[in-house]
């Protein structure tokens, strides 16, 4: 109920007398309850979760029990009853997750109040993670980094870059988690040039093997990124591989609350451009946050000037390099930002890594 009361006290600040949530992600964080068709509806002193019959018995048990729960095929008339019991005026409700066709059924069903999006409140709020949201990522990445060890001792040439993703898949679920938190990347040799590569269904290609995955916990997502060598690394290899290292922990060293976000990302991006031969090759911002999204607010981006980090944001830092057609090399951590510094949550090394 902590978010529930963080989001009535900007309720309160705004004069908006309800908010109305139809998207599952943010239904879930405010009332810890996942479901795919239904709506949550928060007053000045209510919440209620307005659901059917394939989830109304899950969400009474999985739910606090300040929150009440409705199997209804009515939504628009239990709302309206609700919001007239309350005498509520003003209702908000997230624009960045609405369609212009839905918006229009909004204001068509509540006519007779005044609709305000709301905007990025709720995203300001999920920006500080909770002792329990900062339990369940450690979790997860305790998972990930287990998963990776345990690969090192699997990896072999013969493999494809599928079976590398597959095998990282299966130890994830393997190591206690609902899942993954994304789409697992495994791409090597030239491939590794692409930030967001997908794994092919082609053998590992010596060069550099890029690696990205996380776990999910309770809702809650984990991300790094590890990058090895297939074969023996050569001089520029090395030279590129220290680069990013030397990049990630500047900026490891230099987070901490007070700091603008596009600062961290300066930090890094000073390290890789001071390389001639490296400008431009570090295309992406230096990481973001994360939680029950694998992308949420804040980003250490370049871009990202006015964002001062605070104690308690959770964010990826994962600088890289990338030479098109030739090949790419990314090292990425999960921390914590506290008030003097970080807490890193990833363990796994950062030695450079040859398989052959």
């Amino acid at each position: 109920m902590i978010a529930i009361e963080k989001l009535r006290c900007r309720m309160q600040q705004d004069d908006i007398d309800a908010i109305l949530i139809n998207d599952e992600v943010n239904s879930r964080y405010l009332s810890g309850f996942l479901y795919h068709d239904g709506a949550f509806l928060l007053t000045k002193s209510e919440a209620h979760i307005l659901t059917d019959f394939r989830y109304y018995e899950a969400a009474k048990n999985q739910t606090d029990g300040r929150i009440t729960v409705t199997q209804t095929k009515e939504r628009k008339k239990y709302i309206l009853e609700v919001l007239s019991s309350c005498s509520a005026r003003r209702i908000g409700f997230l624009g960045a997750s609405v369609s212009f066709k839905d918006y229009m059924q909004l204001a068509l069903d509540f006519s007779d109040f005044e609709l305000i999006d709301i905007g990025n409140l709720i995203d300001e709020i999920r920006a500080i993670k909770s002792d329990y949201e900062i339990e369940c990522i450690s979790k997860a990445q305790q998972i990930a980094d287990k998963a990776f060890e345990v690969l090192l001792g699997r990896i072999s040439l013969n493999m494809t870059e599928i079976e590398v993703a597959a095998e990282i898949d299966y130890l994830i679920r393997r190591g206690g988690a609902e899942g993954s938190a994304f789409d697992t990347i495994a791409v090597s040799g030239d491939a590794s040039s692409v930030p967001h590569g997908v794994p092919r269904n082609v053998k590992l290609n010596h060069g550099f093997l890029t690696m990205d995955f996380g776990a999910k916990v309770n809702g809650y997502c984990s991300d790094m990124t590890r990058t090895v060598v297939i074969g023996k690394a050569d001089a520029d290899m090395k030279h590129l591989y220290s680069t990013v290292l030397e990049a990630q922990r500047a900026a490891l060293d230099f987070i901490k609350a007070g700091i603008i976000a596009s600062e961290a990302d300066s930090v890094a991006r000073k390290i890789i451009e001071s390389h001639q031969k490296y400008k431009n090759a570090f295309g992406h911002s230096l990481g973001h946050s994360l939680g029950l999204n694998v992308h949420e607010a804040p980003s250490l981006s370049p871009k990202n000037s006015k964002t001062i980090l605070r104690t308690g944001n959770i964010v990826t830092v994962e600088p890289g390099i990338y030479l098109e057609g030739k090949y790419g090399c990314r090292i990425e951590d999960l921390i914590l930002v506290l008030d003097n510094g970080i807490r890193n949550f990833t363990k796994s090394t950062k030695d450079l890594i040859e398989i052959y």
